[in-house]
């Protein structure tokens, strides 16, 4: 006869937790993991559409338009508990980011850790963004996944000492971009000509051995490129919130040439290749509808390449040093 359980029996008693009930808190910490650090601009915040791709079957194997519902309503739950935000409410579609630094500290952190790591090869992986992805393994996590002694990015160019900055306006750059505020200059371009812009900071790449900044200057919508070695001096405007431009993605501006001094125009390029240049742009295409024929046998190359892209210096200088 089975022995009935007192009161005492039963204080010390946990009831198990329902499975779909662990599953999901796995799957909201997962999703928390998976969106950008706190600060980070609405252009690289995720929407949900991009996020149903990434995590694939976490929603089970209904329909789109189920996932997408469970995952909305997921994003709800994250957004009432304060540990995720909206950064365009109202807006279509809704971009979302973490609120807090660090994430829950338990005993899953590692598997946590170990999915968030294939959440981001899931996202760079289909869209060929390595370098982003080399950046977030090295600086997205508290404690990153690899050091800086075990991953390097080798840039296959001529490796030149970079430029000489100002340090003041170095830190009032970041800082400017950081906080999103205006940025008040004094510039000198290419020409020697001096000017005074307040400039509305979007983004910072290097290209090459020269940092440049992607800004809005004055009332101006169109964006343009400052060499960070061409300022003389900057300061942050903190009274004065950085408009942001419309649309602006920084990864779209990079393709469509904006970084390389283009202005999206589009060329149909053809070359002939031999040698490395063949085997690399067979594995490393230019584009996506990028066409290839072979060579005749007594032609000195290999084959000819087919490619409609940006018309920029980067890919005349490129085609010229093979």
């Amino acid at each position: 006869m089975p022995m009935r359980q007192g009161p005492s029996n039963l204080m010390g008693y946990t009831p198990p937790m329902p499975a779909a009930h662990h599953s999901r808190i796995q799957r909201l910490h997962r999703l928390e993991a998976l969106l950008p650090k706190p600060g980070t601009r609405q252009a690289q915040c995720l929407d949900g559409a991009r996020l149903v791709e990434i995590l694939g079957q976490a929603y089970g194997d209904g329909s789109l338009t189920s996932r997408r519902r469970a995952l909305q309503r997921d994003l709800e739950t994250l957004v009432k508990e304060g540990r995720i935000e909206a950064v365009n409410p109202g807006g279509k579609p809704l971009r979302y980011r973490r609120c807090g630094d660090s994430l829950e500290d338990d005993a899953l952190i590692w598997e946590y850790t170990l999915r968030q790591v294939r959440d981001l090869i899931a996202e760079a992986i289909p869209q060929r963004q390595l370098n982003r992805l080399w950046e977030r393994l090295l600086h997205e996590f508290d404690e990153p996944l690899l050091s800086e002694r075990q991953l390097r990015v080798v840039p296959d160019t001529l490796r030149l000492r970079p430029v000489e900055l100002y340090p003041a306006v170095l830190q009032a750059v970041i800082s400017a971009l950081a906080q999103q505020c205006a940025l008040k200059v004094s510039y000198r371009n290419a020409n020697g000509e001096r000017s005074r812009p307040l400039l509305h900071p979007q983004a910072m790449v290097q290209r090459g051995p020269i940092p440049y900044l992607i800004a809005l200057k004055n009332d101006e919508d169109g964006l343009r490129l400052y060499a960070l070695h061409r300022f003389i001096r900057a300061e942050v405007d903190p009274a004065t919130p950085a408009r942001e431009a419309e649309g602006f993605d920084l990864d779209q501006a990079i393709a469509e040439g904006l970084v390389d001094f283009g202005q999206g125009t589009l060329i149909d390029l053809t070359i002939r290749v031999r040698g490395y240049l063949t085997s690399l742009l067979l594995a490393c295409p230019l584009t996506d509808d990028q066409t290839t024929e072979e060579e005749p046998e007594d032609s000195e190359f290999d084959l000819q390449v087919n490619a409609r892209l940006p018309q920029a210096g980067q890919l005349l200088h490129q085609a010229s040093r093979r």
